[in-house]
């Protein structure tokens, strides 16, 4: 199966539909990607078939819930190679996008991607989701925060939620053994203003893997307290 097939077929696997012009975007942010990785560290992941299982499928994945719309104003929290916030924006080409990102070089390579593949009404933003979320011009400015990231739920919703309007969502894309994770983050998501409200177990096509999109509604607005400053939600989880 080539590229092109494990897009069409996976998307479809996964409830949606990719038009010849979104399949042609994605190969060429595929190609950037690869080509970007040699000069500075995007992804461990380089193999194409991978690429296309992993990372666009895997992004567009959270598409398959009902939260994120066409017109959404979306922020993708620490967003790296541009995941899941680039795909959704593929998808959903009249989606109002902010790319958050704390390393420069990935800022620039995401305007490389976004001004290549022809989206516009994207935002590029360099910093920390802890400074940020703490500015009026971000903060609870956003229908949706995504964000596909290693930091503990917990800590997630820490960074996240702040940027989320009430009556917004926050769409967390996680591994397999979520449980735990959240159990833990229960307190956070209370004081940061969250109501969990879901939790979809996906299995990526042609793949044996299996992920988590967790999805927190906010309900009040967040204490002004949070986001507390830069390292803190890490060091001190809520």
């Amino acid at each position: 199966m080539n590229n092109k097939e494990i897009l069409e077929k996976g998307a479809k696997e996964l409830g949606l539909y990719l038009n010849e012009y979104q399949i042609q975007q994605f190969l060429k942010y595929k190609d950037l990607l690869i080509e970007w990785n040699e000069k500075i560290n995007l992804t461990a992941i380089t193999e194409e078939k991978e690429v296309m299982i992993k990372h666009f499928l895997d992004s567009i994945s959270c598409i398959s819930l009902p939260y994120i719309k066409e017109n959404s104003k979306v922020i993708d929290v620490g967003t790296g190679a541009g995941f899941p916030g680039i795909p959704i924006h593929i998808y959903y080409p009249n989606v109002r996008l902010t790319l958050l990102d704390s390393l420069k070089k990935r800022i620039n390579f995401l305007k490389e991607v976004c001004e290549n593949l022809g989206l516009e009404s994207v935002n590029f933003e360099h910093g920390r989701a802890e400074d940020f979320g703490k500015d009026k011009n971000f903060r609870e400015k956003y229908d949706i925060a995504v964000a596909r990231a290693v930091a503990q739920l917990n800590v997630l919703c820490e960074y996240c939620l702040p940027f989320v309007k009430v009556g917004g969502y926050f769409v967390c894309q996680k591994g397999p053994n979520i449980d735990e994770e959240m159990k833990d983050a229960k307190k956070a998501i209370e004081i940061l203003g969250g109501k969990f409200i879901e939790k979809k177990d996906i299995k990526l096509p042609f793949s044996q893997i299996r992920h988590n999109v967790v999805v927190i509604q906010k309900i009040k607005e967040t204490s002004t307290k949070y986001p507390r400053k830069a390292g803190t939600p890490t060091k001190k989880p809520l």
